[in-house]
């Protein structure tokens, strides 16, 4: 019996455990600090022979949790569905979560913590930094950076060579054409900044 906890009971969580059944594991446990019936960190602090998967949509909760986890001597899990299409000179670190229908092609490097969502493509020789979420259905060109705890909103497409900088959220159906810095919300097409983040 392969068993793993599954940190995070919302619906992003439930679709990790899917994936995490589609990897081989049979006996999956949820895990959630909040005010509910499931277990929580503290429950389950003494039990590090078992690995946990990270089943939190936000990047920075996803940030504060991972290292609890890293902390309590914890192994955590990247999980990555087998219908996603991984080259074999990617990279893809701890704690990540690949999601059905992904494309990740030649010498992509995807970061610890990081959220690649449904059917999104991630071109040759892009990095996507720790902690980021790429949102289903998104487009990144050959060669695009996205900087760490950043979040790209459903259905964007970016063009090649773009930097995306870190703390920055790009609403969902943007076209980015142009570089877009740190602490940044932007959206459109083309995509544009609209506010400081802090």
């Amino acid at each position: 019996m392969r068993s793993i906890y599954i940190y995070g009971a919302s619906g992003h969580g439930l679709v990790v455990a899917d994936i995490a059944k589609a990897c081989g594991y049979d006996h999956i446990k949820f895990i959630d600090d909040g005010d509910n019936h499931y277990s929580t960190f503290e429950n389950i602090s003494k039990q590090n022979n078992i690995p946990v998967a990270l089943g939190i949509g936000d990047n920075i909760i996803r940030t504060k949790i991972y290292n609890n986890l890293k902390k309590a001597g914890f192994k955590i899990a990247t999980l990555i569905s087998p219908s996603a299409i991984i080259s074999p000179s990617a990279k893809v670190e701890e704690g990540s979560v690949v999601m059905p229908n992904v494309v990740v092609n030649a010498k992509a490097f995807i970061s610890k913590g990081v959220i690649l969502n449904t059917a999104a493509v991630v071109e040759h020789e892009c990095v996507i930094e720790e902690f980021v979420h790429i949102s289903p259905n998104c487009a990144l060109a050959g060669d695009v950076k996205v900087d760490s705890y950043t979040h790209i909103g459903i259905g964007t497409n970016i063009i090649q060579g773009i930097y995306i900088g870190k703390n920055t959220i790009i609403g969902a159906g943007s076209t980015v054409v142009n570089n877009i810095g740190d602490n940044k919300k932007g959206y459109g097409t083309p995509c544009k900044v609209v506010q400081e983040l802090f």
